[in-house]
């Protein structure tokens, strides 16, 4: 297995890190390029031990897989870039946002395409990924693929229209719990206590969480702790007159309608 990264940021880098901790690919299997940026190249090279693509780019001809991690509106110049190096049985696979498979395609051809949106949990193997993909892609690649994506965390198999609910949901989820976060921690500490406790509290409290919401229905679980006239019913009566599921119910849609906004942007 041989992949290609287009584009070295943060999604990138969050993959490489969870296939290489997670023994699922070698270091020497994985390389890297991106369009002016040779310093971060570096960076990932002297971290993780990973190639950097030569002058030449022979390393696409031999890739079992192309991965577009860049910015939207960098796709088309990055496309233009390596297209005449692609082969017939290298599969593109794209975590750009809202860039569609037609769109790619109509700077390729008919390339065997796929789309993935994972998030940065990856780096840690819990990445929740949603992938959908073209009719050209052959189903050997559709199990390579979802074996590849499953390495670094859940995998979810939907149709391309729902990868902007999907965005909304799980690509640009981690940053709205990290911000939730961020709020208890200011709020335990607006209440009195140190900032250390505050977060290591929270920290605990979503770990604890995250865990009981493996193993039973959410609104089970809220109902379990939730006392009649007790403090966890105060807190959430507090939530539901500020409307809170409504603010998380626009939170999501308006990272899914800017995903179907940057997929218009790039034609």
């Amino acid at each position: 297995m041989k992949i290609v990264c287009v584009g070295a940021g943060s999604m990138a880098e969050s993959m490489i890190h969870g296939w290489i901790n997670k023994r699922i690919m070698k270091p020497e299997e994985i390389s890297v390029m991106n369009r002016s940026d040779y310093e971060r190249l570096e960076f990932l090279h002297d971290e993780y031990g990973v190639n950097i693509v030569d002058e030449d780019k022979t390393e696409l001809k031999d890739a079992n897989f192309i991965l577009l991690a860049m910015k939207p509106k960098d796709v088309a110049a990055a496309l233009a870039g390596i297209k005449k190096k692609l082969t017939g049985n290298t599969v593109i696979v794209s975590v750009a946002a809202g860039v569609s498979i037609e769109t790619i395609q109509r700077h390729v051809g008919n390339f065997p395409v796929a789309r993935a949106m994972p998030n940065t949990s990856a780096q840690v193997g819990k990445s929740a990924t949603g992938v959908a993909w073209s009719k050209y892609v052959t189903k050997e690649q559709q199990h390579e693929l979802r074996n590849l994506l499953s390495s670094i965390g859940s995998v979810t198999v939907v149709e391309e229209d729902q990868l902007h609910a999907l965005t909304g949901v799980a690509g640009s989820g981690p940053a709205y719990l990290y911000y939730f976060a961020e709020a208890m921690r200011e709020a335990g500490v607006a209440n009195g206590l140190s900032a250390a406790d505050s977060k290591k509290l929270v920290r605990q409290t979503f770990l604890g969480a995250a865990e009981m919401m493996q193993q039973e229905d959410f609104a089970e679980l809220r109902r379990k702790v939730t006392s009649p006239n007790g403090t966890t019913a105060a807190g959430l009566d507090s939530l539901a007159e500020n409307n809170f599921k409504d603010i998380v119910e626009q939170c999501v849609s308006a990272a899914a309608a800017r995903s179907r906004e940057l997929g218009k942007e790039f034609k």
